[in-house]
Parts: C-alpha cells; structure tokens; sequence
C-alpha cells in the first residue's frame, strides 16, 4: 500500500450487520454467503486475526458479534457475551502482540447493564485499547451519546477510546467531549458522492440550483486545494455529471475533517476545548438552536455552552422545571 502513516483494520464483524441476509452467525464464527457465486465462506475470530496480522495494521479488532441497536430482546444480551468469548479467541490467535495492538468492541446494544458486563470483561483483559461498537446505525441521538458516555467513564483514561461508525462533525466534537479519543467513517467521501460538502454551518448542496451561479470556494475560510482552486458553480456543473465533482468533494471533506481533528486536539493540549465546542457550536447554530441531546451531553461532560444557547431555551427549560406561569416566564 505505500502508506506511511498509522492504519487500521477491522475484523469483519460489522458485515454480520451489513450483510445480514447473506450471513448465518454460530459459536463458531459466522458463514457469509458468496454474493458472487453462492458458496458459504465461514470467519472465525482465528481467521480474522490471522488476515489483520497478514496486513500488519498498527491497530487490529476483534471479531465482535454485531448486533443493530435498533434491535430489542435476548439477541443483544447473546451478542454481547459471544463477543467476550470471542475475544479470548482473537487474543489466543494474535501472533504479533509486539507489532500490532489488538483492540476488543464493547457491545450490549442500549442496555446499560449489557454495557457494564461487556465494559469490565474487556478491562479485565487488559488490551492495548478499547472499541465502544454498535452505535450508528439508526439509534436516537439521546441514547447514543448516553451509551457512549457510560463506556467512556469506565474504560481506562490512559487507553485509546475509539467509537466505531462515527461521524458526524457534531457527533465528533460530543464524543470526544465526553472522552472518546477515536473516530471511523465514510460519512465525508460518501455525502461527497451525493454532491454535499462539509462546511462549519453544517453542509451545502453543490447540486443545488442556486449554486449554479454562485462565484465563491466553498468554504471561504478553508485553505484546502478545492477552495483555493474551484468556484461552487463549477463544481455545481460537474456534481451530477462528472466523477471528478465527487473527488473535488472528497478532498474537501477529507481537509475538513483533518482540520477538524487538529483544532481538537489541539485546543486539549491546550487547556482551551471548552472555548473550541462554544466556538465549533456557534458556528454550526448561529440562532442558538443547539439540539437538545447536545445540551444534555455538555451538561454530563460540564462543559457551560450557555453562550451558545438561544435565551429561549433557557426560559422554556425553567417553565417546565418550575411549572411557572406565562406571566412568570415573561417576567424571568
């Protein structure tokens, strides 16, 4: 591959969840069946880490049962203790222990007792890092950042905490605000794909007609290649036509979020990221309409975004924990 820098590999596991209707899942490992030609292909938790050890990535996963959190019943609770069982495996068939760092999921879907017994039985193996998995895919924003900040405030500070799956600008900035330190997605080449860009207010629909003729980079404030280079109008002409309006899009995006990770990081080594989650809010809700899943998790993390907020939201909340009346709320 040429590439000079840190890689990461997963496991498989997050196909049993993608690829659901051609897979069978057993103690065993679970049987993918070929979309090609038919024929059963079985994944273990040995065969997974043989391949990730073959690749040499500096950070490897376990093979984890993955289950959608939109799911309910004893299939969550089955999932979440095959996934400790398995990790002994992954652990027993790990031959670079020196090379590579075998990272083990925490699953349990929205069941926070699942959560706990996953969380505990991961930590008491002592891996070189931790995984908080199943989130993304369809859960409501509220019990998403709740998961994650139960598994955060459990796994070990000095370990890297990566959520899988995410994301989103805004979902980055709550995780990492609540102590998550790692990220995946396709999110900023996939909207590419689909003629978005990422900008700090949120996105811009380059297929948009009133994009047609508008003059200006994409984003004003980005130094990358594309808005140094590229007007949205012309990018606006290729989105619908031309491969290369999804590459321009990608590269963009791709700056953004790299952008995004340095001013992050940063702003922690600097002593100043509660300024940067004002900042990054402000920007993307100019009105103070901060979501209120957003509002609950800076409170859980205490991170004060009262300058952030829109007065009204602060009157509506004393409304209803005080069940005080209009003539009371106009007064406050």
């Amino acid at each position: 591959m040429n590439w000079p820098r840190a890689l990461l590999t997963d496991s498989g596991g997050f196909q049993m969840v993608s690829l659901l209707h051609l897979a069978d899942i057993t103690e065993k490992g679970v049987t993918f069946q070929s979309p090609v030609d038919g024929k059963p292909m079985l994944l273990t938790p040995e065969e997974s880490i043989q391949i990730q050890n073959k690749i040499g990535a500096d950070i490897i996963m376990a093979l984890d049962d993955v289950v959608k959190t939109t799911i309910t019943g004893p299939r969550i609770e089955e999932a979440m203790h095959r996934t400790l069982r398995w990790i002994d495996r992954c652990i027993a068939a790990h031959k670079r222990p020196h090379d590579q760092n075998l990272f083990g999921i925490v699953q349990g879907g929205l069941d926070p007792v699942l959560r706990d017994i996953c969380v505990r039985g991961l930590v008491d193996r002592n891996l070189p890092g931790y995984a908080i998995g199943g989130l993304a895919g369809g859960e409501d924003k509220d019990s998403f950042w709740r998961v994650v900040a139960q598994c955060t405030a459990t796994l070990p500070e000095d370990k890297p905490r990566y959520v899988m799956g995410v994301g989103y600008p805004l979902d980055i900035v709550v995780c990492s605000a609540l102590g998550a330190d790692m990220y995946d997605c396709v999110y900023p080449t996939r909207t590419a794909r689909f003629g978005t860009a990422i900008v700090p207010e949120g996105v811009l629909k380059l297929k948009h007609k009133a994009m047609a003729e508008d003059t200006r980079p994409i984003d004003p404030t980005c130094a990358c290649m594309v808005c140094k280079n590229y007007t949205r109008a012309y990018i606006h002409s290729l989105v619908t036509k031309d491969a290369m309006g999804s590459q321009l899009l990608s590269f963009h995006n791709l700056y953004y979020m790299m952008q995004l990770s340095r001013n992050l990081h940063s702003s922690i080594v600097q002593g100043k990221f509660p300024e940067f989650v004002c900042n990054f809010l402000q920007k993307m809700f100019p009105k103070g309409d901060i979501p209120e899943w957003v509002c609950n998790a800076m409170e859980v993390a205490e991170i004060d975004i009262s300058s952030c907020c829109a007065p009204f939201r602060y009157i509506q909340a004393t409304k209803v924990q005080s069940n005080l009346n209009e003539d009371e709320i106009q007064a406050v």
